[in-house]
């Protein structure tokens, strides 16, 4: 037995429906589309949301929010994944945990979180970590130090007139 012999088993492969040859097929004539309009028509695909005409509900329902312009999230990380991807006694840096692959941007600040156990003597270099967390990680013999980040400030516009 090889390839050229396989075929599938007798009722796995239906034949396909062919529409529009004619009235024994069940699908003659206008195709399954009905009669006239819009939709019977080629090439007819309305846009994602359309209600036909109707005001739709993205516009309907009212606005919410906004997105804060100094907002910088951090990625969190939990000490067990540290734990797991660095050796005793290694220093944890952004720089470090991009060579690791355990983040992904260059651009992120990160926060280190509790969940896990630490048993590993880590030197943490990050923007942020919960008490948990710091907590574990001085307890297992490491060190913590917190750096700040260099952050973006959007400069508003005086307007014209204003003094200095």
């Amino acid at each position: 037995m090889d390839l050229s012999n396989l075929s599938p088993a007798p009722g796995a492969v239906k034949k396909r429906k062919r529409i529009g040859r004619g009235p024994g097929s069940g699908h003659g004539k206008t195709s399954g589309r009905g009669h006239k309009g819009q939709k019977s028509r080629s090439g007819y695909s309305r846009r994602f949301g359309f209600e036909g005409g109707q005001m739709p509900l993205n516009r309907r329902l009212p606005k919410r929010g906004f997105n804060h312009s100094e907002r910088h999230p951090l990625t969190e990380i939990n000490v067990d994944v540290l734990a797991e991807s660095f050796e005793d006694g290694a220093e944890i840096t952004l720089e470090s945990l991009l060579a690791k692959h355990v983040i992904k941007k260059t651009s992120a600040r990160v926060k280190v979180l509790g969940r896990g156990e630490v048993t590993k003597k880590l030197v943490l270099k990050v923007d942020a970590i919960s008490e948990s967390a710091r907590s574990k990680v001085e307890a297992a013999g490491g060190s913590v130090e917190l750096i700040e980040a260099p952050v973006a400030r959007a400069v508003k516009n005086r307007k014209k007139g204003q003094g200095k």
